[in-house]
């Protein structure tokens, strides 16, 4: 049986003490060290977004790729290795198959070996899903009050604005158009029929009037 680790944090994460990569390390050895086990070889994930699936991360693909029946893979939290629930559900189905464990320590233990540890392990999942949405909604309302302070907040420059010393500023031709598709969406025109009018796509249309919405063009 080979026994193998696997730790990650985002590049927002490293320099927190809680869930730094050798706080992480820490754990998975010493759990490794009470079943007694070989020690662990541990893949290091550093600088990675947990929105990155764990197959599409570099060392997450790694691990998969390196595990097979009867090895036992250890993580510190569900967190750091899933990106999801369906991630999270969909890797411990394949391991289960091919008879590799998984321990997830703030679980317990081996999330594979029973009934009762997958329910659980269901829940989390989907919980830990839904803390995800919530701080990606608080990140967009951050975004949105920047934006209506005139601060440039980062991503894609909104429809009608250029950045200049990271403020946003009313670019004159791009706000011309944006109040035409305005009015026209007020009159009862299609997102289509405006794309056409003005050479864009009719989701492209949608998503700027759908972010005008959120903040109305200055007067």
């Amino acid at each position: 049986m080979r026994v193998f680790g696997y730790v990650r944090v985002s590049t927002l994460e490293q320099a927190s003490n809680g869930d730094s990569l050798e706080t992480q390390k820490a754990k998975i050895l010493g759990y490794a060290m009470m079943q007694g086990w070989e020690e662990p070889e541990i893949f290091v994930e550093a600088g990675v977004s947990g929105s990155v699936p764990l197959a599409d991360r570099p060392q997450g693909k790694a691990l998969l790729e390196a595990s097979a029946k009867g090895d036992i893979i250890i993580t510190p939290k569900l967190d750091r290795m899933f990106r999801n629930a369906s991630d999270a559900l969909g890797t411990l189905e394949e391991l289960k198959a091919q008879g590799t464990g998984l321990v997830m320590i703030d679980l317990g233990g081996d999330v594979t070996s029973n009934g009762i540890s997958k329910l659980v392990f269901t829940i989390l999942s989907a919980v830990a899903e839904n803390e995800r949405d919530r701080i990606r909604e608080r990140i967009r309302e951050v975004k949105r009050h920047l934006a209506s302070q005139g601060v440039y907040g980062g991503g894609k420059i909104p429809f009608g604005y250029d950045v200049v010393d990271k403020q946003l500023v009313e670019n004159p031709e791009q706000q011309k158009t944006l109040k035409a598709m305005i009015e026209a969406r007020a009159n009862g025109d299609s997102f289509r029929a405006i794309g056409e009018a003005h050479g864009m796509q009719a989701m492209t249309v949608k998503r700027i009037l759908d972010r005008h919405i959120e903040k109305p063009v200055k007067s």
